[in-house]
């Protein structure tokens, strides 16, 4: 277990996992550039939503759409 997850666990709140991905986290799962994964974003390959300035992609959707492309 790592330090930040035994800290969590000891002070009672544990991290819920995410339902989102950044766009360059995308980007590193996928092995592409970061402006290739801005460009699948706007061809709407999965959901997104735009947080002021940051966009955010729903998880569960882009994890869908992978399986698919396999």
């Amino acid at each position: 277990m790592t330090a930040d997850r035994s800290t969590n666990l000891q002070s009672g709140s544990v991290m819920q996992e995410k339902r989102t991905y950044s766009v360059q986290e995308i980007a590193d799962i996928l092995q592409i550039s970061k402006s290739k994964a801005y460009a699948l974003c706007k061809e709407s390959c999965f959901k997104t939503v735009k947080v002021g300035k940051y966009v955010r992609i729903s998880r569960a959707s882009f994890d869908a759409w992978l399986d698919r492309t396999e």
